[in-house]
């Protein structure tokens, strides 16, 4: 089946507020199937975030393509936009359908600094999901809550993920996290991101995050991959101290 995301020897430059020229992807070949969940790892600074930028469109690539659905991305691309389209009546309804699908029936009437935070990443689930993009992309949702209720929302993601059939780019710092949700997991080396490995994660679904961990086809796929990443990280952590 044809590859609903495509980026072929993709580079990107930005201008540095100095003048110079700072390349965050050089070459950076990714292909994701429609309905494959993949997760992006690798060390600070090695592009994880731009690459989400050029599948979305919000940054043009300074070589190379980015396909979307086949076609070249040229401003935002079709389908990933969360544009709410539906007339209000329309809208209140798929609303209350979406907030009792994560778990938050009862709470239509909050203000957002009413929730906790991980009532708020639902409210960010179901608004990401509300129209059915068939792209999903996610820069570290949820690196910012508890182990336990960070748990509970990749379980709540990959439930919502299994009933949309989205393609799902994942961007993370936690490997554990990527082998624990994703189809495959892409490991990019240290700035100038480039794509290292690419890795399988032939795990039974559906998966409960907090368990899967201790099959030891898990241990097997976290040692392969980090042996990978292990090496970016070093490199990029000996030059944050030469910078430093």
């Amino acid at each position: 089946m044809a590859a609903v995301i495509q980026l072929h020897n993709v580079s990107k430059r930005f201008v540095t507020p100095a003048g110079g020229i700072y390349t965050a992807l050089r070459n950076l070949n990714l292909e994701v199937a429609p309905g494959e969940f993949c997760a992006v790892v690798g060390p600070t600074g090695c592009g994880k975030s731009t690459t989400l930028g050029l599948i979305s469109g919000l940054e043009p690539a300074s070589e190379g393509e980015v396909l979307v659905g086949g076609k070249p991305v040229d401003g935002i691309a079709e389908g990933i936009g969360y544009v709410f389209q539906a007339d209000p009546k329309a809208a209140r309804e798929q609303a209350r359908e979406w907030i009792a699908r994560v778990g938050l029936a009862g709470f239509e009437d909050r203000h957002p600094h009413q929730l906790s935070g991980g009532m708020r990443k639902r409210v960010a689930l179901a608004q990401s999901l509300i129209n059915r993009p068939r792209i999903l992309l996610m820069d570290e949702p949820f690196s910012a809550l508890d182990v336990q209720t960070r748990s509970l929302m990749e379980n709540e993601l990959l439930a919502l993920w299994s009933e949309s059939g989205a393609s799902v780019v994942f961007v993370t710092h936690d490997l554990e996290e990527a082998i624990a949700l994703a189809d495959k997991v892409v490991v990019l080396t240290a700035g100038p991101g480039t794509v290292k490995g690419t890795y399988p994660v032939d795990l039974a679904r559906p998966r409960n995050v907090a368990e899967i961990r201790f099959d030891p086809r898990f241990v097997r796929i976290y040692e392969e991959i980090w042996n990978d990443l292990r090496e970016e990280v070093l490199v990029s952590y000996e030059r944050s101290k030469l910078a430093g």
